[in-house]
């Protein structure tokens, strides 16, 4: 099975390329600024935004499965559009595509979310996630749609080096106590995406961790699994703040749990330091 990641120079990219080539998988990766520091894939720089640039690289590498892993944040153009361009060559190829999408999609006034929840974003970035997941079922139905958390890892995630940069003091800001999510640990994520990937599955799936916790529960665990303080990590709450976004977002991904036989360990289990 030939596969194709895009966004692979990312933090989750990354851990994808890093299990297909564990597994002996034919790999592409694609990059925007620069390619990822693994050699043993065939790196192309790919601009969403290039519908040229996705019709090339698809003729080129002619993959049997494409995970697109891509950010590209609140940019329309690359997470909205970006995402029906690819959807839609893969589609006309009849290659098959996971596309990983995320919480942001919704609210927060429900709390709890399963797979059939309906998109309710209050974000720019909710919103071209959303959209991108909308356009992605309507031109490829057979296609995987999976929303994740936060993603940790083994010290390489966003969120871990803001806390070393907080409990260091080379950070301003604090950790909410009210901004609640369920994180997953990016080797069970990538797991489970190549699961679903090389399965016939179809639709929307979570891949979350089975806790609920706090940015700043969150941060005490990564402190003390990294032999940090956890006092000196600054506390605050984001209702007080004037920053956008949900506050409180559940993903349940228990019926997408009993399909996998990759386990979503929850943060207190993988941040746990025997």
């Amino acid at each position: 099975m030939t596969a194709l990641i895009i966004g692979a120079s990312g933090f989750l990219g990354t851990e994808l390329v890093r299990q297909a080539i564990s597994a002996g998988r034919p790999t592409a990766a694609t990059f925007n600024s620069r390619p990822g520091e693994l050699p043993d894939a065939s790196w192309h720089r790919l601009d969403l935004r290039d519908i040229e640039q996705i019709e090339t690289i698809l003729d080129v590498v002619a993959p049997d499965v494409v995970i697109n892993a891509s950010s590209g944040d609140a940019d329309w153009t690359v997470t909205a559009d970006g995402s029906v361009r690819l959807a839609e060559a893969t589609a006309r190829r009849g290659i098959r595509l996971v596309h990983v999408s995320s919480d942001a999609v919704f609210s927060g006034a429900d709390v709890h979310y399963d797979e059939s929840a309906l998109p309710d974003p209050i974000t720019p970035y909710g919103a071209a996630k959303a959209t991108a997941e909308t356009v992605v079922r309507l031109l490829h139905p057979t296609a995987v749609v999976a929303r994740t958390s936060l993603i940790i890892g083994d010290g390489g995630s966003v969120h871990e080096k803001i806390v070393h940069e907080l409990a260091t003091g080379t950070r301003e800001g604090v950790l909410f106590t009210d901004d609640i999510r369920c994180p997953v640990h990016v080797k069970d994520l990538a797991a489970a995406l190549w699961e679903l990937a090389a399965s016939e599955a179809a639709g929307v799936f979570h891949l979350a961790g089975a806790d609920a916790v706090s940015r700043y529960s969150l941060g005490v665990l990564l402190a003390r699994r990294d032999g940090l303080g956890p006092a000196l990590l600054p506390a605050g709450r984001r209702a007080d703040s004037r920053l956008p976004g949900a506050l409180d977002v559940r993903l349940d991904s228990r019926a997408t749990q009993k399909r996998l036989s990759t386990r979503l360990r929850g943060a207190r289990e993988f941040l746990h330091k025997s």
